[in-house]
């Protein structure tokens, strides 16, 4: 196994050590300024990694789809118009149907890319432009079977839809937008203002305030904690840790200590615009559970690392 995975590297870095990025660079403008959608075409192997491109366009930022070339010459051509972009893969690039169906794409006004291994093709002579993957060989022992070369097509597509993301500055918000469903879904959506207790349910105390006043609310409210604050502003956090540790220090005089004297001052916080999924870094790099939740230098919430798992970000 060792073997295979040297000789796939040799392979991968034989391409990136002599892709021209100046054709890439190229595509990548046309493809930015393309007014209609991108239209990924490919056969076999080809074809499936051609599927992932569109896939993967649609999803960060740039209308596109994959267009089976037997299926176009039997009217799926319709869809295809002058502003489109049709993006040929092909290996060999002499994939006798996508050379079948050129003629007609050009017919419609489309502008045509092909993605190939082999320089000087047929499929690269009928294009309008063209993307040389450069191959070393296939990791197949008979260099036959389609594994390296798709692997290339893989990256090339994946850095081409990360490029224009970048150019057409392709945000977090707009990426959320896409993916409303699932854990990505809710790790860009869900911020820590939808899961936080609010008003009510937060357990505030004052400086002032004895231990054993508090000890009502700090069990009744379920949060681990009492956020000191005074006028609004936060001056400290007292946990249920630091309750054990008291008692262990103090003994039952503690009860009668003001919880100025207890608290943790300056604990770590979160904003109230932040994401759920933030939250949950600051909590794992502190090991802590629990967050203040500010707006501005005002406390309006808490957030429990429980409520963030229950909601399925961890």
């Amino acid at each position: 196994m060792r073997d295979l995975f040297v000789s796939q590297k040799q392979a991968i870095d034989h391409f990136f050590e002599h892709v021209d990025l100046a054709q890439m660079e190229k595509v990548v403008g046309i493809l930015s300024e393309c007014q209609g959608t991108v239209v990924f075409s490919g056969v076999g192997k080809s074809g499936l990694i051609a599927q992932k491109m569109a896939a993967t366009f649609v999803s960060t930022g740039t209308r596109a789809i994959f267009l089976c070339p037997t299926n176009a010459l039997h009217g799926d051509i319709g869809i295809l118009g002058k502003d489109d972009i049709f993006v040929a893969l092909s290996k060999s690039g002499a994939s006798e149907e996508l050379l079948d169906v050129l003629p007609y794409v050009q017919k419609k006004g489309a502008r045509t890319i092909a993605v190939v291994s082999f320089a000087g093709s047929k499929l690269e002579k009928a294009c309008t432009e063209t993307v040389h993957l450069p191959l070393l060989r296939e990791l197949c022992p008979h260099d036959l079977a389609p594994t390296t070369s798709t692997a290339i097509q893989l990256i090339f597509g994946d850095i081409l839809a990360v490029a224009l993301m970048r150019k057409k500055n392709f945000s977090v918000a707009d990426f959320a937008g896409n993916h409303p469903g699932g854990l990505l879904g809710r790790k860009i959506t869900l911020k820590v203002s939808d899961l936080m207790f609010k008003g009510e349910w937060v357990p505030f105390c004052r400086q002032q305030d004895r231990l054993i006043d508090r000890l009502p609310e700090l069990s009744e409210k379920k949060c681990g904690c009492l956020i000191v604050v005074e006028e609004g502003r936060l001056q400290g956090i007292f946990t249920d840790g630091d309750l054990r540790r008291a008692i262990q220090a103090k003994g039952a005089n503690v009860l009668e200590c003001k919880m100025g004297e207890l608290m943790t001052s300056a604990p770590r916080t979160v904003a109230l615009d932040r994401m759920a999924i933030e939250a949950i870094r600051i909590m794992e790099e502190k090991l802590i559970t629990v967050l203040p939740v500010l707006d501005g230098e005002n406390v309006v919430g808490l957030i429990r690392l429980h409520d963030i798992v229950q909601a399925g970000l961890q």
